[in-house]
């Protein structure tokens, strides 16, 4: 992978010119007292550096043509409590930096660096206390401008140029999403083996994420959804403490993250491993919509046709129900689907589970390009009202996956979990 972040940190150090980058990565967070959150690297810095330590700049000098990086010296004394560190050295012998220095010589290294530039690039209002750094290594520039050094005259936010970068995944990310997508669908599998009437929806939750940790993804790519019953009508439900009843379906949305990627995957299921008329009916409805959607992804597709195809079936779905009454065109023009449908079809996906990438591109539309990764998740979400049949209340389902866009059409690299209603049925009777 490395090979790859040094390509990444050329691409763009071609399109800065002469211009200077920096990029810092993310702080780290108390959880409370003296203890951390996880530390996790900034999805920006990692795409560029791959370098998952705290406390660390990048700075790409278009000038010289080089990448440089500040991170935390070699100490032996805070190594024996928290663990190795590469130190400058070793971000340069391990990670391909052309320098690097110790952390604690940014603030006094970097108007060197800057001065004389024409543009400057960071992640303008992302972190308000880096901004006011850049500021004021700025502010010492200008106390210069007498001795004839300059301070940067154009400021540009640098993840404009950053998102579009990330949007079209290369080799290495495809590869590292196959395997975050490969060890989400076993641990789908896992947890439908293991579902039964009167486990609590933690313990569902403890076999998806024993099964990431034991294959090397240690930490979920989101906070895993575990939603039986009427619980799955909240699109975010994360508390996971219900029982899971005989008769409910259970929808979990869940993924790992493996090397900083993301898998999502959604499936929903009969906690007793029969789904009921009602169910079956619902889930059709969605199954047909999640298939017709994926089937809409390819290269050259608007963004928007999935998601138009999908709704289309679930709003007729909707009427055939009962839950809906008039014409597909009156029930799609008044939005009264919105009551059972109240999401878009999916989101890229890549080192954020919600990925990067503007939708429009000078005011059109963007279309799917080779190497794009997105979700497909159609749902239905049906919570008791007055308008709705009793046979189909709280009743909540989701089905998603993960699909990459390909030269020749797509691949839906999430597909070894069952979503068929006669497969998963076969597999929770193996469990």
């Amino acid at each position: 992978m490395q090979t790859s972040h040094r390509q990444r940190r050329q691409r763009l150090l071609e399109h800065l010119g002469h211009a200077v980058a920096i990029l810092p990565t993310a702080p780290e967070c108390i959880r409370n007292a003296d203890c951390h959150f996880p530390f996790r690297a900034d999805s920006y810095f990692l795409y560029l550096t791959g370098f998952d330590e705290p406390e660390a700049v990048l700075v790409l000098d278009g000038r010289r043509g080089k990448s440089l990086l500040f991170c935390r010296e070699k100490h032996l004394e805070r190594e024996i409590w928290d663990g190795f560190r590469q130190g400058p050295e070793g971000a340069v012998a391990n990670f391909g930096f052309d320098e690097a220095w110790p952390i604690a010589e940014l603030a006094q290294r970097m108007p060197d660096l800057l001065a004389g530039v024409e543009e400057l690039h960071w992640p303008v209002g992302k972190d308000s206390g880096f901004d006011a750094q850049v500021g004021n290594w700025l502010e010492v520039l200008r106390g210069r401008e007498r001795q004839g050094i300059s301070a940067p005259l154009r400021y540009v936010n640098l993840l404009d140029c950053l998102d579009e970068m990330r949007l079209i995944k290369d080799a290495d990310e495809i590869g590292l999403l196959r395997t975050a997508g490969r060890i989400s669908a076993e641990a789908h599998i896992a947890a439908m083996r293991a579902t039964r009437p009167g486990m609590a929806e933690y313990q569902v939750e403890a076999e998806l994420l024993a099964h990431f940790v034991r294959n090397g993804a240690r930490h979920p790519a989101y906070e895993c959804i575990v939603a039986g019953g009427a619980n799955a009508c909240t699109l975010h439900y994360v508390s996971n403490r219900g029982v899971l009843r005989d008769g409910d379906l259970l929808l979990i949305d869940a993924g790992c993250e493996y090397d900083g990627y993301a898998g999502d995957i959604t499936r929903t299921f009969p906690v007793n491993g029969r789904f009921s008329g009602p169910q079956r009916d619902v889930y059709e409805v969605v199954l047909a919509a999640e298939i017709a959607a994926i089937e809409a992804v390819g290269p050259g597709v608007p963004l928007a046709k999935p998601g138009d195809v999908a709704l289309r079936i679930l709003a007729q779905g909707m009427i055939d129900l009962g839950l809906l009454s008039g014409s597909l065109d009156g029930v799609l023009e008044s939005g009264a689907w919105r009551q059972f449908y109240m999401h878009g079809i999916g989101h890229m996906i890549g080192l954020d589970v919600h990925d990067v990438g503007r939708r429009h591109v000078d005011g059109q539309l963007r279309t799917y390009q080779p190497g794009m990764c997105t979700t497909i998740e159609p749902g239905l979400y049906i919570r008791p009202a007055a308008n709705v049949p009793e046979a189909f209340h709280a009743i909540g389902i989701r089905i998603e996956d993960n699909v990459l866009v390909t030269g020749q059409g797509r691949e839906v690299y999430t597909s070894a979990v069952p979503k068929q209603i006669d497969d998963i049925e076969a597999l929770m009777q193996q469990g």
